[in-house]
């Protein structure tokens, strides 16, 4: 399953094996609610990149799942007090982590991973990017990789240059249509797929907030374990670095449960569903897909990654037959496929419970893209797919 699914041959479009993930928080009015933007009180940042490159152990009697290289860096912006304080905690806590000297006055090291603390008065990206510093402001960079491990200048661009693109606007959500089930996709045949983490979900892989809350990417409420919205600006709230310094090998635990969970999981009754509607001709194209998990390609269909940062809006081919796009489980992030295919005259009809739980705590969560016309269903994948196989007369 490994050389077919998560080998660097397995996909054209990316290498599988590496899940990576980039997070930019700057504070806007926009924004304000969770950044904490005032008039007169903001230019806060925090971005975060990480990349984790999977192999396979083959040395032993058993395969094993292996984290062969480790790559995490959180850069901060605040006022230039705060940063002060926060090299000497990133320093205490170098400490408290036995991270030894390297010879690098601003290396350390802990077993085969390296640790580097960089402060700037003024950032080189935003030099290179000719962005001004808010006057009495600094910068401070914390980089965790694995030993050897290098990127090219472009992959340490790519956080910032996804920064340079701006703040995602929030779409204005217009007065959709809601039905029982997906009936009204027959008139509209043969239909195209765009997924998010929806169908991830119904396999057992933990939703985006998983990885929001082992990044620190918003703050968390009341017991620590319950997300909030806001995002984590204040350098002394943020406290990834902390746990990656000081409990290492807890922390890298959490950060690899993610790509854990993908290889264990299978394709479900949702996947081969459209993998049936694919052969029956009711579908068309390749699945449009933000999810690195490769289960529509182990159901046999062909996939178009959507989730990429090197592209604002990656390609997707629509073949010439389709009447119709089909959305499962995806929100606000990832629009540009539906306006593409509203366009094209193509009819939008969307999937979706219209709702998260989060730690146990059920939340709704509308889909922002939906727009007059589109019609929109709340359930869960697997069911209604197998609803609509059936009022197909689809064998699944």
């Amino acid at each position: 399953m490994w050389d077919a699914t998560f080998s660097p041959e397995a996909s054209a479009q990316r290498r599988p094996a590496i899940e990576e993930g980039i997070w930019r928080r700057t504070q806007d009015p926009a924004n304000a609610e969770q950044s904490g933007w005032t008039e007169g009180s903001s230019g806060r940042r925090r971005v975060v990149h990480y990349r984790l490159h999977y192999g396979l152990d083959r040395t032993q009697p058993m395969e094993r799942l292996v984290l062969e290289e480790l790559y995490l860096y959180v850069s901060w912006l605040a006022p230039a007090a705060e940063i002060a304080d926060h090299r000497r905690d990133v320093d205490q806590w170098l400490t408290d982590g036995r991270w030894k000297p390297t010879g690098d006055e601003n290396g350390r090291r802990h077993g085969d991973l390296y640790a580097t603390v960089a402060e700037y008065a003024v950032h080189p990206q935003d030099e290179r990017a000719g962005r001004d510093t808010p006057e009495g402001f600094t910068s401070l960079d914390v980089a965790i990789h694995s030993e050897d491990y290098s990127l090219t200048r472009a992959a340490r661009n790519l956080p910032w240059d996804v920064l340079a693109g701006g703040i995602r606007v929030k779409g204005q959500r217009g007065n959709p249509t809601y039905a029982d089930d997906l009936s009204g996709l027959l008139d509209h045949l043969p239909f195209v797929v765009e997924a998010g983490c929806g169908t991830s979900i119904e396999a057992g892989i933990p939703p985006l907030h998983w990885l929001h809350e082992v990044y620190r990417v918003t703050d968390r409420t009341g017991d620590g374990l319950t997300q909030g919205y806001a995002f984590t600006l204040a350098p002394s709230a943020d406290t990834l670095i902390k746990e990656m310094l000081t409990e290492t090998d807890r922390k890298v635990g959490d950060m690899v449960s993610m790509f854990q969970s993908v290889v264990l999981a299978e394709p479900t009754g949702a996947h081969r569903a459209l993998k049936a509607l694919y052969d029956a001709g009711a579908m068309t194209g390749p699945v449009a897909t933000h999810n690195f998990d490769r289960l529509f390609a182990r159901a046999g269909l062909a996939e178009a990654f959507m989730r990429r940062y090197d592209q604002r809006t990656p390609h997707m081919p629509f073949p010439d037959d389709a009447k119709s796009v089909l959305v499962i489980g995806l929100h606000a992030d990832r629009r540009a496929v539906q306006d593409r295919a509203r366009e094209r005259g193509l009819k939008i009809f969307y999937l979706d419970t219209e709702g998260v739980t989060e730690n146990g705590v059920h939340k709704p969560y509308l889909i922002e893209g939906a727009r007059e016309g589109d019609v929109v269903v709340r359930s869960e994948a697997t069911p209604a797919l197998l609803r609509l196989a059936g009022l197909l007369n689809v064998s699944v």
